[in-house]
């Protein structure tokens, strides 16, 4: 069972929910460049939680779309 992840960077406090690897959606391959900072602490997430460093980032990625999303909607 995936449980909520709360990661504080600096002054911003991160909290967002890993995804079940079970349902594969369509998907495409692309590479990034990441310092070697930042590959660590995501590893290490990721051990943690038993699941995939792929599956760490983009449930970061989708978390800040959708927080960024919500904040969008509110400001109208």
């Amino acid at each position: 069972m995936y449980e909520n992840i709360k990661i504080i960077l600096g002054d911003r406090n991160m909290q967002f929910t890993l995804k079940s690897t079970k349902k594969k959606d369509n998907s495409v391959y692309k590479s990034l460049y990441i310092k070697e900072e930042l590959v660590k602490k995501i590893e290490e997430i990721a051990k943690i939680n038993n699941t995939s460093f792929n599956n760490v980032i983009v449930s970061m990625i989708e978390f800040c779309l959708l927080d960024d999303n919500s904040k969008d909607k509110k400001k109208k």
